[in-house]
């Protein structure tokens, strides 16, 4: 008992202790009080505090030491960490080198004559590989995108099939007349749901967009959309791109694969397919922001995948501003 009124008196404050000598409140009461007055802080959590500085600097270290170092190797006798730039002989080490970036027409030729070489059927089909820089300005960046386009050349002989909602007995009859594969309105939801009709593209008009919703979780991506212009009032417009236009999206994020041709085309053929298709890509991003496409690939089913320049297949500012 001697030692815990020790302790209370040490605690209690000067004004306390006058009262107490003075005969004013009991130890009892003054007991209850004392304790509420001491501070809830302790060690522990200033340690708590101090931990989760020193997380977040290490954090910030550590995204610091991840950027990239930018090396230019342009006027250097060799590249960085490389051997030589180019392999004297036909056998070599890849990782030793610099690893050979071919212009569009020039890879088109080398999987020509890698099907050649390996006895591959002609007719196989070609394929491109992007990856895309997807960043804008003030850290936001670009939507992934699905988009139809026509090909100056296309390599499907199958006409794509088209349906079109609309309620208006004038509207579905252009749609017939421009070769709509199904025309109707809300009367099309069930079969849909219950996979009884089913088309490769859906077109609506807008004043029906409302009553087809229950349709977004079956159709997904196929939902009619403004961007891609799948609603629209102009439906003849509409089913001549969709009847035998090309499509392609972005996948994970930032990487566009998607077939262009097939081999046995002409080369010029197939270099117009990539050209309209790598134009159409770079018209999401803002040119001033530097290059949208910053990987291409070209490939086939048998043959290995051959790095080009994308800088020759894109039309220059100046023909851009003539057209």
């Amino acid at each position: 008992m001697a030692t815990c009124t020790r302790n209370v008196w040490k605690v209690l404050s000067g004004c306390q202790k006058q009262l107490l000598s003075a005969g004013g409140p009991s130890y009892s009461a003054v007991s209850q009080v004392a304790p509420r007055t001491l501070p809830i802080r302790t060690y522990a959590a200033v340690r708590a505090r101090k931990k989760d500085k020193k997380e977040e600097e290490k954090k910030k270290e550590k995204e610091e030491k991840k950027e990239k170092r930018i090396i230019d190797d342009k006027d250097r006798p060799k590249p960085f960490g490389k051997t030589a730039w180019v392999p004297v002989d036909d056998v070599y080490v890849k990782r030793f080198y610099a690893r050979v970036v071919h212009s569009a027409s020039d890879s088109i030729n080398m999987l020509k004559r890698f099907q050649k070489l390996d006895f591959a059927p002609a007719d196989q089909p070609v394929y491109v590989d992007l990856k895309l820089d997807m960043k804008l300005e003030k850290k936001k960046k670009v939507d992934p995108f699905v988009t139809t386009v026509h090909l100056p050349h296309p390599f499907k002989t199958e006409i794509n099939k088209v349906l079109v909602f609309t309620e208006d007995s004038g509207q579905a009859k252009v749609a017939k007349e421009n070769g709509a594969a199904v025309v109707g309105g809300a009367e099309l939801i069930q079969p849909i749901l219950d996979d009884e009709i089913s088309a490769d593209f859906y077109v609506a008009v807008p004043d029906i967009l409302t009553k087809i919703l229950p349709l977004k979780n079956k159709l997904r991506k196929k939902f009619p959309k403004s961007k891609r212009g799948s609603v629209t009032n102009n439906i003849s417009q509409a089913l001549q791109l969709f009847k035998t236009g090309h499509e392609y999206m972005v996948e994970s994020d930032c990487f566009v694969r998607t077939q262009i041709a097939t081999l046995d085309m002409p080369s010029e053929q197939i270099f117009a397919n990539l050209q309209v298709i790598l134009t159409d890509v770079c018209s999401h991003r803002p040119a001033g922001l530097g290059p949208f496409v910053e990987r291409a690939i070209m490939s086939t089913q048998t043959s290995e995948a051959v790095w080009f320049r994308t800088e020759s297949v894109l039309p220059t500012a100046a023909q851009t501003d003539e057209e």
